[in-house]
């Protein structure tokens, strides 16, 4: 807004727009800007200021809005014209004759029709425009405004209180609340005020029951209404839901169809793809709809890796949600969607898992390779995560559960333990409501693996057992195999071996009879694990060769590289260490192959351990440098550490 921005090479920007979300801090914005412009002399002639009321019942027109600028440049009573023509040509000639530069703010324009017949049509002057809509039509500077960064939220509740009282020291006592109070308030300017006025009105009360009572809300806007002081320093009315309701009101139909399905959406953001599929309608209306959100401020677009996501505040979405739940065929129409969606997430899920799965001989899946698979499910995790939890709706949880089955192999690929027993638990609990034992034994399974990888093994061996159970009351062998090789592993984690053995000899015995030769393969392989535990390595090794040649008759590259890391392990145990570290080699290739940095990392561990069994210090200390820099590209820090510091210790 410098008036030093003209220069020959490009022409003066003359008017500036900013725009936002309702509630953003457009005008507090617009006003504190003119007030530092003015003072540091850009505007000798001052400020003209006209509140245009764009979204309000009523709203400004141009025709009055150019008599109050009449009056605030000194034109009135009989010097005041009485035609709108003759009082524009006022106007505008009053702006040209006058010699000191003025910022002329137009604030909360709805529409061009409101500031068009403004504009000085001098290049002397500047104007600044307030608006939740973008312009897109018009030749001016767009500065869009987003929510605070949460700090700054933080900052400005704190200085509400202290300001108003200095002895007020929640924001110090309590800054865990304090940071829950400005997240629920999705850091927007208007809300924080609020919530920061609801403080002061109950100053002998804790930040903490703010934040319960607006967790307890269906929809926050109503606590944050509720507790509303009435108007700010510019007279407007401090309330949020009039604000949402008036952007709202002023959208198509198929627009406001789109915002309130979008708000069901899981996760923070939606691809197009995922919006296109809650709406049922064809990707090109999809864009154009979603684009039209995004210049009246209510989505906002998210680049991500070359895709375009869309992103809704908080307090919108919680707005939109309300809606929805308050009428029937509004339910009915977002049932309809979230059914849809769920149909979109579990096709592409179920061919992600299954290139993440996929052997020779198999059917193609729709992902030519895996990097594909993975980057979709990176995009959609939080959402794919989200949407598993619908399992506690009856309608949705069949579907829940198969989705679940499918993310298993991504979230331990990805180490994401967390979301995996979160998944786990939500397909477990919808199984066991529909009565569907075989469902319930698959969640079991999927939920004592996350466990394990969890370190939580104990735990793990009651939901194998219960899984076991199940596959045997329902006459499923496959599956009882399945459970015992899971349980297997969760034994042999606590270190009983011996019972391992058993479980997985019972378990290889189950494959054979099926003729499942990959299945089979996984037994020989974490037998093998179980008798090298035992301290029986001259036989591990011959299971885990067996295991290695099964990998290979089938196909399955990627475990041949686990049997070939463990088969160096037993070879190591037993002296053969050049046996061994060509075996590790084995795997590293594998590993690289299939970018199982965490992998890597393991075997680069365990071949310096072999180098520094037959005295190979140099060969052993870049081991561990190459392990720390595979584990840190896996997103294992600590791992990344022990490794770094291990080498480090050698130097």
């Amino acid at each position: 807004m410098s008036p030093d921005s003209d220069d020959s090479a490009a022409p003066p920007v003359l008017i500036f727009t900013v725009t936002g979300l309702g509630g953003i801090g457009k005008t507090a914005l617009a006003v504190e800007a003119a007030h530092r412009a003015c003072a540091r002399g850009w505007f000798p002639g001052g400020t003209l200021f006209v509140d245009l009321r764009g979204y309000d019942d009523n709203p400004v027109t141009a025709d009055q809005a150019v008599l109050a600028l009449l009056d605030a440049m000194g034109v009135e009573g009989a010097n005041l014209p009485q035609s709108a023509a003759r009082q524009y040509d006022v106007y505008r000639t009053l702006l040209s004759e006058r010699e000191n530069r003025t910022l002329l703010i137009l604030d909360n324009a709805s529409d061009a029709s409101q500031f068009l017949p403004l504009l000085p049509g001098t290049g002397h002057h500047r104007v600044l425009i307030t608006s939740r809509d973008r312009p897109d039509a018009l030749p001016v500077r767009l500065i869009d405004l987003e929510a605070l960064a949460p700090d700054d939220s933080v900052a400005l509740v704190a200085r509400a209180l202290q300001g108003a009282d200095e002895r007020d020291d929640r924001a110090t006592r309590e800054p865990q609340a304090l940071c829950e109070l400005t997240a629920l308030c999705g850091h927007l300017p208007l809300a924080l005020h609020i919530a920061a006025a609801m403080l002061r009105r109950r100053r002998h009360r804790g930040i903490a029951s703010l934040v319960a009572e607006i967790k307890e809300a269906e929809d926050p806007t109503a606590v944050l209404d509720n507790g509303s002081p009435g108007t700010d320093l510019y007279g407007r009315s401090l309330a949020l839901r009039p604000v949402l309701e008036t952007s709202y009101r002023r959208l198509s139909p198929e627009r406001a169809r789109l915002l309130r399905l979008l708000a069901l959406a899981p996760g923070s953001d939606a691809s197009t793809e995922t919006v296109v599929s809650l709406t049922a309608l064809d990707m090109d209306v999809a864009m154009r709809l979603l684009e039209d959100l995004a210049s009246a401020g209510l989505v906002t677009p998210v680049s991500a890796g070359g895709h375009v996501r869309w992103r809704l505040h908080d307090l919108v979405r919680a707005f939109a949600v309300a809606m929805v739940a308050r009428e029937a065929h509004l339910r009915k129409e977002g049932e309809a969607a979230r059914e849809r969606l769920l149909h979109f997430y579990l096709l592409w899920a179920y061919e992600a898992h299954a290139r993440l799965k996929w052997l020779p001989g198999m059917p193609e899946p729709r992902f030519t390779d895996r990097r594909g698979a993975l980057a979709w499910l990176d995009r959609e995790r939080a959402a794919l995560i989200a949407a598993v939890q619908w399992a506690g709706e009856e309608r949705y949880g069949q579907k829940a559960v198969e989705l679940a089955v499918c993310l298993s192999e991504y979230l331990r690929w990805r180490r994401y333990f967390d979301d995996g027993l979160t998944v786990a638990r939500a397909a477990r609990e919808a199984a066991h409501r529909a009565a569907d034992r075989l469902s319930e034994a698959r969640a079991e399974i999927s939920l004592g693996n996350a466990l394990q990888q969890a370190g939580r093994a104990e735990e793990a061996i009651d939901a194998h057992t219960r899984a076991r159970d199940l596959y045997q009351t329902a006459g499923d062998r496959h599956g009882e195999a399945r459970a015992w090789h899971s349980l297997g592993n969760a034994l042999a984690a606590t270190g009983r071996a011996e019972e391992a053995i058993d479980v997985h000899t019972r378990a290889r015995e189950l494959y054979q009879t099926a003729g499942d030769r990959q299945e089979e393969a996984h037994a020989w392989n974490n037998l093998g694990n179980a008798l090298r535990w035992a301290g029986r390595a001259e036989e591990a090794i011959d299971a885990h060769t067996r295991a290695r040649d099964l990998y290979q008759t089938v196909g399955d590259r990627h475990l041949e590289g686990t049997a070939w890391h463990n088969l160096g392990l037993a070879l190591w145990e037993t002296g053969q260490v050049k046996e061994a570290i060509e075996a590790y080699g084995k795997d590293l290739d594998i590993c690289h192959e299939f970018e199982d940095w965490y992998g890597a990392g393991q075997t680069f561990e365990k071949l310096g351990l072999a180098h520094a069994s037959i005295d190979r210090p140099a060969e052993f200390r870049a081991c561990l440098l190459q392990a720390a820099a595979a584990y840190t590209r896996a997103n294992a820090p600590a791992e990344a550490a022990n490794a770094q510091s291990a080498a480090d210790a050698l130097t």
